[in-house]
């Protein structure tokens, strides 16, 4: 299955930390603030999904709500925390990408967290130009299934394609799950 966004989009166009934060709601805001925090504090060297995803999780109810707000959330948390001490480490050494050709950005991005962000913004538009919220970063997390992110959901035993079907009809006008 091909990802319904390309991978290194944002690095291919050049888009900067600014481009990327510049149509976010102020909960999406802080949401980049603190995974940007987790990957400071975690000794990576970008932000990438699975920084997102666990500050999503944390901080917004509704995210929680649309992966299963019941024993999966804690689980998944569980991940998330173990990814310094656990099957993150391997992590550290790479950068998030297509893997096609590596790309490391000088904005503190992955190519696929900048992609997903783009793609966050974009599914906002389409509904009339408001700010990205948790909601839509989530849904452009989950359509890379390479991404880091859905590593972390599929082990937690989150179906992804259930998610991506919930999500496209909670950010996709008109379209149903």
């Amino acid at each position: 299955m091909q990802p319904r966004i390309p991978r290194q989009q944002a690095a291919d166009r050049g888009l900067n930390r600014m481009d990327i934060e510049a149509g976010l709601s102020k909960e999406l805001a802080a949401v980049v603030a603190g995974a940007r925090r987790r990957a400071l504090r975690d000794g990576d060297r970008q932000i990438d999904t699975a920084h997102l995803l666990h500050t999503l999780l944390e901080s917004d109810p509704e995210v929680r709500a649309v992966v299963d707000d019941g024993p999966r959330i804690p689980r998944l948390l569980g991940y998330l925390v173990q990814r310094s001490i656990g099957y993150g480490l391997r992590w550290q050494s790479g950068v998030e990408d297509s893997g096609a050709v590596p790309t490391v950005r000088e904005d503190g991005w992955s190519p696929v967290a900048a992609g997903a962000m783009e793609y966050a913004c974009a599914l906002a538009a389409r509904r009339g130009g408001e700010p990205a919220d948790g909601i839509d970063l989530l849904a452009a997390i989950v359509a890379d299934p390479e991404s880091r992110a859905v590593e972390v959901l599929e082990r937690a035993g989150v179906d992804v394609a259930t998610l991506r079907a919930r999500l496209d009809a909670a950010v996709e006008p008109g379209v149903e799950a």
